[in-house]
Order: structure tokens, then sequence, then C-alpha cells
């Protein structure tokens, strides 16, 4: 008596594979992790965006209330204006000099990065990429930013303006501090974006760094010219 038999083809199952072939490591492409990369640093600035709208709205208000006088047992308006140095307008100046340079190293590595993407050919080396020097300019007229800060609340001292002096004062170094704290983590970045070249870490990587450092970038020196404008018109 005859028998059917069929036969049935088995497919292995298909593993991703990444760059280095090892199964499991393939990684998103670059446009969706600079996508994910972009909508982390919004994620992380928004605490610092809503920190100084309320810098903002204690600064405002605290300029109309009256506080009591001790000695006369009477309210009085103890809000005195503060002349801003004029070295805080030098600085305005390094930042956004800064900051240009800052988009031109982004947009360098970007286009590194695209290069690399659509040709599929061998990594690029550093010095295709470009070594990158306007991202050396970018931190060193960052750190010449936070030295005039410095020197201009020494000068701010020397006019009899400190910490406690007025309310006004206080305001003064609360905000340029705060912002030259949080302007310290971009430089931070920034020499972590350097350190990638120096590893020759893949370009793709390199540029991704780079974008959220110089968007982070751009929003301090937004946030500065935001603050010196809140200083100077609003007193």
């Amino acid at each position: 008596m005859a028998s059917l038999s069929t036969t049935a083809t088995l497919h292995e199952p298909q593993v991703s594979r990444g760059d280095d072939g090892r199964p499991g490591r393939k990684l998103p492409d670059y446009p969706t992790r600079l996508r994910r990369a972009r909508l982390g640093l919004l994620v992380a600035l928004t605490p610092v965006l809503m920190l100084f709208v309320s810098f903002t709205s204690a600064y405002v208000v605290r300029q109309g209330l009256p506080t009591l006088d001790p000695r006369t047992n009477q309210l009085v308006h103890d809000w005195i204006p503060v002349k801003l140095p004029a070295l805080l307008r030098v600085n305005t100046l390094v930042l956004v000099l800064s900051s240009v340079g800052m988009e031109l190293a982004r947009r360098q590595t970007k286009f590194a990065a695209a290069a690399g993407t659509t040709k599929q050919v061998a990594p690029v080396p550093v010095s295709a990429a470009g070594k990158m020097p306007w991202l050396t300019m970018t931190i060193a007229l960052g750190l010449l930013f936070l030295s005039g800060q410095w020197m201009a609340w020494k000068q701010l001292a020397a006019s009899g303006f400190y910490v406690a002096t007025t309310p006004s004062s206080s305001f003064v170094y609360l905000l340029t501090g705060a912002h030259a704290v949080h302007l310290m983590g971009g430089i931070v970045a920034l020499l972590v974006a350097g350190l990638f070249v120096l590893l020759r870490r893949p370009v793709t990587t390199r540029s991704i760094v780079v974008d959220v450092a110089g968007w982070y970038w751009h929003f301090m020196a937004a946030l500065w010219l935001y603050i010196l404008c809140l200083l100077e018109f609003a007193r």
C-alpha cells in the first residue's frame, strides 16, 4: 500500500545583527537615535525652565512687597535697584559668539554623520570628520564667560552690593549664579563630546552628543539674554 509523504522546509529564525556581527546588537538608525536624544533633552530642560520661571515670578512680586522697619514700626519699600556692571554686556557678547561656534560645530558633525550613513563605507576618520575647532572655540568662550561673570560679581561686591545687602542684589546673584551653574553643565557636555572625538567613537554617536550639547548651549544663551533683560528693564 503506497504512502504519501510531504516534505516541509524549516527556515531558521532571523536574528538581527549589529555592525559587529553579534546577534541582538542592532541599534536604531541615526535619525531615530537623534530624535530620541532631542526628546530626552527637552524633558531635561523642562524643570530648568520652570525653575527660572519661578525665579522671575518671585523677582517681580518681591519688588512691590513692603517690609516692616523695626525702628519705626512702619512698612517701607526696601527695593533698591542695582546698577549692573558693564562687564555683563561684554560677557553677553562672548556667550553669543560661543553659541555661533556651537552651531557651526553641530552642523559640522551632522554633515559628517550624514555622509557616513549614506555611503556605507569604512568609518569616517577623525581627519575627515574634522577635529572640531568650533567645539574647542565654544569651550574656550564658555570658560571666558564664566570668568567674566566672576569678575562682574567682584565688581558688584566692590560697589557695596553683596548677596545679603538688599533684596535686589540677592536676586542678581541668584539669577546669574543659577545660570552659571547650569552653564557649567553645558561645558561638561562639550568636554564629553570632545573626548568622543579623541576616542574615535562612531561619527553618528559624536554627532548625537554634539547635537544635544549644542541645543542645550543655545538654550543657555537664550536664557542669559532673558535674565539680562529682566535685570535691566524690570527693576
